[in-house]
């Protein structure tokens, strides 16, 4: 039954946001923006039609709460939800809830996203629909021990990872036996953190896997296409930092079992909409079914730039009742998906925040910028890091890196650190470039990290123009005046120094801004190399801090739940007398 659509509420901020206001407007209808308080002057919001306050700082009182986002869909007169990925793209509930409200739910059905975001639950899918498997549990597991049994049976190392979760949030590889108990501790309070619920399933983890997924569309009348394959394998602490398509260097009988396996696992769960399945492929060519991502991905452009096809518009049409054609698209040429995020590759990819002073953005032939800032933005620690992503397209892997390599020089962000230096070595580096011996922890592993850290300055927010924009609120509806005056000078923004500290001499600081979720040491306790002491939390990742000599623990004064800030100091190690 075909669905009109005329007004979109995108429940959802930064770039993501930015990219469905912008479809809305290509395919002639209303977008309607919600943001938080720190989000008031963002990129999405300038750009939808209309906006609306949520009236909070934190994920909990904006882009995760229910009631506000549903009381603004119906104040605003939108007759459907897109709920971009992360928040409440995967939430069941909510798109029950959308739904109920008489809106349309531009996303798979509920039940497809209970069965499919359920890992347990997919994993038993594809083993119905014959995908490829490689052992794990059929049932989440309760203690450690049943995980310690697991890899007796099956070997080293294994994936312990959140039923629920994604994105890496509440997935730990263990390579000891004697590491397990803590690592499993880790997954369910990031899965907890993250998702809200704690189960944690645990399979055998592959040799240097890569990691590729399929791009899939299915329609309410049966139709199911993969628009495209898609390496996602460089990562760091298991999120993505490079993608491209096609996924390069399969065979053709890889790439036949991945976008058959991928169909029938989408129509075995009623799945309509767009949608992603994740495999890992291991050193000697094996393949295992990972995940079904049941929104849109992150790296969505890169499959577009390689068939043509907008995914974006193409879930309103698909929400709207509309058929697909039936036949996988077209792949021509090659492109590649860079993410700027705020993070300092120098100094282990910890987070970055910051004011942008400087914003230059490359152009050019087959070079596409999706962005949810600009500058004189503030990158702050409530929400994900990413600043933009870099699309570079061209006929060729080859080509494409060229062009990458020329883009990523003429790209200048200034006032935080981000993920450019890194993706400039990257394109350098012969492991990528000619061999593609990457896999997902080779950052980790093999890179050869040479990048200095960040060295944080003064820096410049200069306007744009002579015109000033005046932000104003009636009953939690935004407007903007824009009043001409004269040309503003020049505006020097002394960027608060938070240059990420590491442990040295007998101080163990705090690398990032972060809230403490576990103290493993108290004062007096004596410590060895490796051994952890505390555990801070940041952008839903646990970043754990370990003793870096022998000693004794001295000067510890942070609690659990206690935020911290960039190297502040936490403790001491003293000689041992």
């Amino acid at each position: 039954m075909s669905k009109k659509i005329s007004a979109v509420l995108i429940a959802n901020r930064g770039e993501i946001a930015v990219r469905v206001a912008r479809a809305c407007r290509d395919h002639g209808i209303k977008s309607i923006a919600i943001y938080s308080d720190e989000d008031r002057n963002s990129l999405h919001v300038a750009l939808a039609t209309d906006a609306y306050a949520l009236h909070g700082l934190s994920a909990a009182e904006t882009y995760l709460d229910q009631d506000k986002i549903l009381a603004i869909a119906k104040e605003s007169g939108a007759d459907a939800v897109h709920p971009g990925y992360g928040f409440l793209s995967e939430n069941a509930d909510f798109a029950d809830r959308v739904i109920a409200a008489g809106l349309v739910w531009i996303g798979p059905p509920p039940a497809a996203i209970r069965s499919l975001g359920d890992k347990v639950s997919a994993r038993k899918i594809a083993a119905d629909v014959g995908a490829p498997l490689v052992a794990g549990t059929i049932d989440p597991v309760d203690t450690a021990e049943e995980i310690i049994a697991f890899a007796k049976e099956h070997g080293l190392p294994v994936a312990i990872k959140a039923a629920h979760g994604g994105g890496g949030r509440g997935l730990k590889v263990a390579y000891r036996e004697e590491d397990i108990p803590e690592l499993f501790a880790s997954a369910v309070r990031e899965a907890i953190t993250g998702f809200g619920r704690g189960e944690c399933f645990v399979e055998r983890y592959l040799d240097k896997p890569r990691h590729v997924e399929t791009q899939v569309l299915v329609d309410s009348h049966g139709n199911a296409v993969v628009v495209s394959t898609r390496d996602c394998s460089l990562q760091r602490r298991h999120q993505k930092l490079v993608e491209e398509a096609p996924a390069p260097f399969l065979t053709p009988a890889q790439e036949e079992q991945l976008y058959t396996s991928s169909k029938a696992i989408m129509k075995a769960a009623g799945y309509v909409g767009a949608g992603t399945c994740e495999f890992l492929i291991g050193s000697d060519g094996t393949i295992s079914f990972l995940e079904v991502n049941t929104r849109l991905q992150v790296e969505h452009p890169v499959s577009e730039e390689v068939t043509g096809i907008d995914l974006v518009r193409m879930q309103f049409r698909i929400a709207s009742g509309e058929a697909i054609s039936p036949i996988d698209p077209v792949v021509r040429g090659h492109s590649i998906e860079f993410r700027i995020n705020g993070e300092d590759p120098g100094n282990g990819f910890l987070p970055s925040l910051g004011t942008i002073t400087t914003w230059e953005v490359p152009d050019g032939p087959g070079v596409r910028i999706d962005a949810g800032f600009d500058h004189g933005h503030t990158v702050g620690s409530h929400f994900d890091s990413l600043l933009a992503k870099l699309i570079v397209t061209a006929a060729t892997r080859e080509e494409a890196i060229e062009r990458a390599r020329r883009a990523l020089k003429e790209f200048e962000i200034g006032g935080l650190a981000t993920a450019l230096p890194f993706h400039r070595a990257i394109v350098n580096d012969p492991n990528f470039t000619e061999e593609f011996k990457v896999y997902t922890s080779y950052i980790e592993k093999e890179f050869k990290n040479t990048i200095p850290a960040f060295n944080y300055k003064q820096g410049v927010a200069e306007s744009k123009s002579a015109e000033q924009k005046v932000v104003a609120e009636i009953n939690g509806h935004r407007f903007e005046v824009v009043l001409h005056t004269q040309e503003q000078t020049q505006k020097r923004r002394k960027i608060k120094s938070n240059i990420l500290g590491k442990a040295s001499g007998n101080s163990v600081d705090s690398p990032m801004q972060g809230t403490v979720v576990k103290i493993m040491k108290a004062n007096g306790d004596r410590v060895v190399p490796g051994d952890l002491i505390v555990v801070l939390e940041a952008m839903k990742m646990e970043q754990p801090l370990i003793a870096h000599k022998e000693g004794i623990i001295a000067k510890l004064s942070v609690g659990v739940g206690q935020t911290v800030a960039s190297g502040q100091n936490l403790c001491v190690i003293e000689d041992t007398p």
